[in-house]
């Protein structure tokens, strides 16, 4: 369906239109973000989506008078683009995206297209898992120490709709693989790589390598001027380190040896040291964030904080009262002695053992949904040693049914937010843990991640 309102062969040709035309493909919060500041620049603006547009972004694309279509693609719009914007769902494999490289329309991510039009600094943080986490603390931590700083990315705002709309001198981008596959020039002056472990494998030929050079692509352009900050206790970030010569500062953190630069572990304290004499202790029990992969995403964003000379007091309390994200191992309520937490976010198995290993009481695991080809041996042990019953919440559980039906008890299916809920509740006793960390995506039940953890979380109030 094209917008006739805004078609854009109904148009006279728009102010600023011989800077060329920028076709834009998908109209989330990326894309649409991405018109205005492709429409602010000047340039002679399209956007197109194959899929159905929110009621949100058909309103702020009409208010802005730019022209869009829904439900299809239409080549003879997109093909003549001088430049085209990719939504980062949307996989080079596309046949609209194929028959645009070989016109070779160079395809880039908003993000690159947004960096070219702001003189500010750049906190860039990827990984596969914590990367939610890490960049709300790590905004957290410049805002409350004063800087003038926004976030952005994967995450809340559009990146290109904030360089559209306000002037800031700092910004912290969460960054997916998809979104850095189509980054060419743009550079982080900070980037931090929390972790590499297989996820979105389908869309790297199911090779960790492909998906691993996807992620090394944080530190692209760097300089010697500029930081990387990464895990050193992580082996396939180490694995791809061998492939590529950083130019940037290199500063690691680990929880597993002393380090002479970088943060570390020792004595339950958590010590970072950029330069000789700037040293940063905070004991781990102060730490909002609790559990061992939560405990490098503080190193993570503690560094950002002593490698921009933050004081240590201000970093130390924005580290110590930080609330995290919802649906990332939320504290949901507590009923009959019975924890309930809601971590709908772990939609892959790396994020569950990391929720599992994060709690220390028996447990009653919600999990299951859309398979992503998972491998479940990583949990094997975790569960064997924690989980006390697991309760499928999904329409094929066969997998799980088979990956644990020797380490637990009880596997129960259920189809509903509110059964799983109910049936995990009486599965549990007083001092346990109802722990919802799906490990699949959401779509067979929900319309994403964030509908399940809310069905979830209305269903324990329920209780």
């Amino acid at each position: 369906m094209i917008n006739q309102n805004n078609m854009l062969s109904n148009q006279s040709t728009p102010l600023g239109a011989g800077l060329g035309r920028v076709v834009i493909l998908g109209a989330g919060e990326s894309g649409v973000g991405a018109a205005m500041l492709a429409q602010k620049m000047g340039f002679d603006v399209f956007v197109s989506d194959f899929g159905k547009i929110s009621d949100k972004y058909v309103d702020k694309l009409n208010n802005l008078a730019i022209s869009f279509e829904a439900e299809q693609h239409t080549e003879s719009l997109i093909l003549n683009a001088t430049e085209v914007i990719k939504s980062p769902g949307i996989p080079a494999s596309a046949p609209i995206v194929k028959k645009l490289i070989e016109k070779q329309v160079p395809i880039v991510s908003e993000i690159e297209f947004a960096k070219r039009y702001t003189k500010a600094k750049v906190v860039g943080i990827t990984g596969s898992n914590g990367k939610t986490t890490t960049s709300l603390l790590t905004f957290h931590i410049l805002k409350q120490a004063g800087l003038n700083v926004a976030l952005g990315g994967n995450i809340g705002n559009s990146f290109a709709a904030l360089v559209a709309t306000e002037e800031f001198d700092w910004y912290v981008l969460e960054l997916s693989s998809f979104m850095l596959d189509d980054m060419y020039e743009f550079k982080a002056d900070i980037a931090v790589l929390l972790n590499i472990t297989p996820d979105h494998l389908d869309r790297y030929d199911y090779k960790l390598e492909n998906y691993a050079a996807s992620k090394m692509r944080i530190i692209q352009n760097q300089t010697p001027a500029d930081y990387f900050i990464y895990c050193a206790d992580d082996p396939e970030t180490l694995k791809a380190l061998q492939k590529v010569t950083p130019k940037a500062r290199m500063v690691p953190f680990s929880i597993e040896e002393k380090l002479t630069e970088g943060a570390y572990l020792e004595n339950e304290n958590i010590y970072i040291q950029i330069s000789p004499n700037t040293q940063f202790i905070m004991s781990i029990t102060d730490l909002a964030l609790q559990g061992k992969h939560n405990l490098y995403n503080s190193m993570a964003s503690g560094i950002v904080g002593k490698v921009l000379e933050l004081r240590n007091e201000s970093i130390r309390e924005s580290m110590g009262d930080f609330k995290n994200v919802g649906h990332r191992l939320e504290h949901v309520a507590k009923i009959s002695g019975i924890d309930f937490i809601n971590d709908s976010k772990a939609t892959n198995v790396n994020s569950t053992w990391y929720a599992l290993e994060s709690i220390n009481t028996d447990i009653v695991l919600i999990m299951g949904g859309v398979d992503k080809g998972n491998d479940y041996e990583m949990l094997r042990d975790m569960v064997k040693s924690k989980v006390k019953a697991i309760v499928c919440l999904g329409k094929d559980n066969r997998r799980i049914h088979d990956a644990f039906e020797d380490e637990v008890e009880i596997i129960v299916n259920t189809f509903s937010a509110s059964e799983a809920a109910q049936i995990a509740y009486h599965l549990a006793k007083r001092g346990d843990t109802v722990l919802l960390s799906p490990a699949c995506a959401s779509f067979d039940l929900f319309s994403n991640y964030e509908d399940r953890g809310n069905q979830f979380k209305e269903a324990v109030r329920e209780l």
